[in-house]
């Protein structure tokens, strides 16, 4: 009877002595930091090239260029009409300074009061030529997600001012004080998986019966590591 007890009270301190482990608690810390820049700078950076109507980068600051105005936007400057069609070989070029591959998967365009734009990534910067994927034909492509491998962006070297481009060699990216973004007008093509950079092709194709008015919208682009 006396060891019942005992072994009774070495279960009953065992019980407790769990529920006291399970509420225990520990408290501990770590530090992080990472930089805001200019979009012009950001790891995965927009550059200028065509102009637009007024002579300036279509891509361009929306703002004066401080703090908290430092968005970008596309700038066209057309009058456009029924029947007409007008495309911008590199209405803009996207490059990666990641030091891992980026996959430029898909982009969302969003239009008001109607989408007649329709989008390509390419690698020839003044023609419409070459090896081209379509992201975006008034409407989605059928098949691209997220998750798709659109066109794949070679690993960068966190080199704001330069894209690379064949054989390890680089071509500059300087600021134009016009449109207050980096720009360049390099004629090597972007090589699919081997060049950091890629030009997008932006086409209007207006349609017979086309209301006039203003027409404004948004492009959304979707990337995803490759690693």
């Amino acid at each position: 009877m006396r060891i019942d007890r005992r072994l009774a009270f070495i279960g009953i301190m065992l019980i407790v002595l769990s529920m006291t482990m399970a509420t225990q608690f520990a408290t501990t810390k770590m530090t992080y930091s990472y930089n805001l820049v200019h979009q012009s700078n950001a790891d995965i950076r927009f550059i200028g090239s065509d102009n637009a109507s007024d002579g300036v980068l279509i891509l361009r600051v929306d703002g004066d260029n401080t703090s908290g105005q430092q968005n970008l936007k596309l700038t066209f400057g057309l009058n456009l009409t029924e029947n007409q069609n007008k495309t911008y070989t590199a209405a803009f070029g996207i490059v990666n300074e990641e030091r891992f591959p980026v996959f430029l998967t898909n982009i969302t365009v969003v239009s008001t009061p109607a989408d007649y734009m329709l989008v390509w990534a390419h690698g020839d910067r003044d023609k419409n030529t070459g090896s081209m994927k379509p992201l975006w034909n008034k409407n989605p492509i059928a098949g691209l997600t997220t998750a798709s491998n659109s066109w794949l962006l070679a690993a960068g070297d966190q080199n704001m001012s330069n894209m690379s481009i064949s054989g390890g060699n680089a071509v500059l990216t300087p600021w134009d004080d016009a449109a207050h973004v980096r720009e360049s007008y390099c004629d090597t093509d972007a090589i699919n998986g081997t060049s950091d950079f890629v030009w997008i092709m932006i086409s209007f194709d207006i349609p017979d019966g086309a209301v006039s008015g203003a027409y404004t919208g948004s492009i959304y682009l979707n990337f995803r590591s490759a690693t």
